[in-house]
């Protein structure tokens, strides 16, 4: 009787969840970016956001929550009711924090259910035209002529963009000053205003600068080139073997998000992504879509956390 009864629970469990996950969404969902608008994160997130809209025929909002090197708006979405109405466009910061700050206000492995790897691209090194360095080498004596002198801006502390710009320092021996910023698009602004000298960001934010001038590019953080930016060489082949710097945005969700949401949503991702005019788009903007399962998104997060953790204490890096 017992047994019949506890089967019988379990059902009812079951079904409610199927129901859940059927009727889902049936109010607006917001779309967390821990970092200020015009950035990287940001513009990944509004395409997405954009198609899933159509999808779902509710809004699917994007609210940016910049701050605490990207710690605000993670923390946010991990304290979120798990009910798939809040949710994180999270990226390399939430591997690299696990090892940079001694003490986090969230975990991003117990706390976060992955839904989906969305997108990777490679941290473009750029300068204001205004600095004499037209390459790799050349930079790399200017710095070594002016140790401590010359500095590079990026979208914050412990972002993709700063361990580009230390794992250039540690590999190529030379003292660059980092200037950390509340976003990519104040630091972009900057950078093209003269105010700092350099900048490590994502090509879809650099590529109209890079067009018209208003900065150089110097090189790219993958080891190969990319298809939107094919005259630009990658840093390994500039001479500093081995170097490579790539950011990535993936979607997640609060743990306890019930499964078959997560599976929706990681399906429904993975066709806007697969479509050949959201492909053209990330392609031609100097990012490649991924996609996968949740469980590959998972396994990929715990390999950065493992790589990023072997950088910070390669250049002994402390949170500020």
């Amino acid at each position: 009787m017992k047994t019949t009864i506890v089967l019988a629970f379990a059902a009812a469990a079951l079904a409610n969840v199927d129901v859940v996950a059927q009727s889902y969404p049936n109010k607006p969902v917001r779309m967390v970016v821990p970092y200020a608008p015009g950035g990287n994160t940001d513009f990944t997130a509004r395409v997405i956001a954009a198609k899933l809209t159509d999808v779902f025929g509710q809004q699917v909002l994007v609210e940016n929550r910049p701050g605490g090197a990207t710690n605000i708006g993670s923390d946010l979405v991990a304290k979120a009711p798990g009910d798939g109405y809040t949710l994180l466009m999270g990226g390399a910061s939430n591997a690299i924090n696990m090892s940079y700050y001694q003490k986090m206000p969230y975990d991003t492995l117990r706390d976060f259910a992955p839904v989906i790897l969305c997108v990777k691209g490679a941290n473009v090194l750029s300068v204001h035209p205004s600095l004499p360095a037209r390459n790799v080498k050349e930079l790399i004596a200017l710095a070594k002529a002016r140790p401590g002198q010359l500095n590079y801006a990026s979208s914050g502390l412990g972002s993709s963009n700063m361990m580009a710009g230390e794992l250039l320092k540690l590999m190529a021996k030379v003292n660059i000053i980092h200037v950390p910023y509340k976003g990519n698009a104040p630091a972009l602004t900057d950078t093209i205003g003269g105010h700092v000298e350099m900048l490590f960001s994502g090509v879809p934010a650099l590529l109209p600068h890079i067009q018209t001038g208003r900065l150089r590019a110097i090189a790219i953080g993958s080891l190969k080139r990319f298809p939107a930016i094919p005259d630009v060489p990658t840093i390994d082949e500039s001479g500093l073997k081995g170097y490579e710097a790539t950011t990535w945005f993936g979607l997640m969700a609060p743990v306890k998000t019930p499964k078959e949401i997560v599976t929706r949503l990681n399906a429904e991702v993975g066709k806007i992504q697969a479509g050949i005019e959201v492909r053209d788009r990330f392609i031609n903007e100097g990012i490649e879509p991924i996609g996968g399962t949740p469980e590959q998104f998972l396994a990929f997060i715990r390999d950065e956390i493992d790589k990023y953790a072997r950088v910070v204490k390669a250049a002994n890096l402390k949170s500020e």
